[in-house]
């Protein structure tokens, strides 16, 4: 939804003090709130956003906490061409197969046209995957362990901001090892620091397991992703760690000579996230007023919002410097507003929209009884606990305090939510009628069968999202919807 009608449809006046209701229109309530907010705008080029400063903080703040946690798993950071060949994409024929459809071409460079299409980067496995093959000679050169920061094209036909866009930010992660063990250790752990992420950083609670078939990453031997629930009751899929087993190391000759002198192939992996788990998290945790941003990833923690008295201001200005002074020495990402233009209602109302966790109201009165007044983002006005006094003595522990008590608020109200919103579904009644009402995340004992996930898809619009192994000593099991043997548990929804 571009800005003019934005205003067509809300007025001028609206964009300024409300958005639409989330309940209402979750679509129009997103676009409209992060728009609003100014995490992006829309650019000449469809299906490609501006990323504004607000937005781009949001991400670097995620890029830290992910890179932080993949140094300290051992990955360094690297980057790779923009650029791949077609002969070099075509030597890995599943991986074309599935991204064909999406694939951007260079044909010209200048007037000259070039004797070999260049694909612009969907995703980098073949690319580095030459690299690899240049490195790697002996056994001491595994495990190679790089993450790359970077932009991906990818064709999209329907595209919203962050959730799915042409051109995107990511970080992918790739790996070679020297036995499928650690490989598939390397896979796994990847997974959870994904996990940890979503539920620690994003307050996001997340299903993990592992992709079927059809919904394997192309190339693949196995995929596992997060998929976060969305409050209209579809799947998102946050994050993905693939198993590639062999297959790129034999088509771009990754080979390395072992401990005994033997020729052999590594085993790679990948995993990635880009800023869809940012749009994840603000469809999640938002509400009528705007954003709402866990404390981790949040630009500004903190907003100071002095509250002058007519004709002496000064005394509350200086304490609102003093606070603000107090708190980024304390390291909390933190903003004095104290702009002369807008009265402190309607500065109430934009940080609010903003989704900045903790708002500090200084005034006349707050400075008599030396305190200053804290306001959560994450509670309803009229919450118990919502609003609050902290001295001015305890202040950076207060506020730290505050700022945790907001991330864990986040949290729990989506695990709550998440909780409502999964089921189990006995019947194949039950099954088909949970999913076409789009209730969320349904659960049953499945075959794994292509031909029935098909089926399914057909008659609800549904896909597997993750499957989980079935319990040790449930017993047999019959698959729900088909009645076939069960060898999986599957969660089904419809998905973004």
């Amino acid at each position: 939804m571009a800005e003019e009608s934005l205003v067509q449809e809300y007025g001028e006046e609206t964009l300024v003090k409300e958005i639409p209701p989330k309940a209402a229109d979750l679509s129009k309530w997103y676009t409209a709130a992060c728009w609003k907010a100014e995490l992006f705008d829309y650019t000449p080029v469809r299906g490609s956003i501006a990323l504004r400063p607000y937005g781009y903080a949001l991400w670097e703040n995620l890029q830290r906490q992910m890179d932080d946690r993949f140094k300290a798993t051992g990955h360094v950071n690297a980057y790779f061409p923009l650029f791949i060949p077609e002969s070099l994409l075509m030597r890995e024929a599943a991986h074309v197969e599935g991204f064909a459809p999406e694939v951007a071409w260079v044909t010209h460079g200048g007037n000259e046209k070039l004797t070999e299409r260049l694909a612009v980067r969907p995703t980098s496995e073949v690319i580095i995957g030459v690299m690899y093959a240049r490195w790697v000679q002996s056994y001491r050169d595994l495990p190679i362990l790089i993450n790359c920061w970077n932009n991906v094209v990818r064709w999209e036909k329907a595209t919203r901001p962050f959730l799915r866009t042409m051109e995107f930010l990511w970080q992918e992660g790739h790996t070679a090892h020297a036995s499928h063990e650690e490989s598939t250790e390397e896979v796994a752990r990847m997974l959870e620091v994904y996990r940890e992420v979503a539920e620690d950083v994003c307050a996001m609670p997340v299903v993990t397991g592992e992709k079927s078939a059809s919904e394997r990453f192309a190339g693949a031997l196995h995929t596992f992703s997060i998929e976060a629930l969305m409050p209209d009751g579809k799947a998102l899929q946050a994050g993905t760690s693939h198993d590639l087993g062999q297959n790129f190391a034999r088509a771009y000759d990754i080979q390395f000579v072992d401990k005994d002198q033997q020729v052999k192939h590594a085993w790679t992996t990948s995993w990635g996230v880009s800023w869809r788990m940012l749009g994840g998290l603000i469809m999640m945790h938002g509400d009528d007023r705007g954003l709402r941003l866990p404390p981790a990833l949040a630009p500004y923690q903190v907003v100071i919002v002095p509250i002058p008295k007519k004709g002496s201001d000064e005394p509350v200005t200086a304490a609102a410097r003093q606070v603000r002074d107090r708190l980024a020495k304390a390291g909390v990402r933190v903003r004095l507003d104290d702009r002369d233009e807008h009265k402190p209602g309607w500065k109430f109302s934009e940080w609010e929209m903003r989704g900045v966790p903790l708002r500090i109201e200084i005034g006349a009165r707050d400075l008599e009884q030396n305190q200053v007044t804290a306001v959560r983002r994450d509670c309803d006005k009229g919450d118990a606990g919502a609003k609050t006094g902290l001295t001015l003595e305890n202040l950076e522990a207060g506020v730290r305090e505050l700022l945790n008590a907001v991330q864990r608020g986040l949290h729990e109200q989506a695990r709550a939510d998440l909780d409502r919103h999964r089921f189990e579904a006995h019947t194949r009644d039950e099954f088909f009628d949970l999913l076409r009402r789009q209730a969320g995340l349904v659960r049953i004992p499945w075959c794994d069968d292509a031909a029935c996930e098909a089926e399914i898809k057909v008659q609800t619009s549904a896909t597997t999202r993750n499957q989980v192994p079935l319990e040790e000593g449930a017993g047999p099991a019959s698959c729900v919807a088909c009645g076939s043997p069960a060898k999986t548990r599957a969660y089904f929804a419809r998905s973004y």
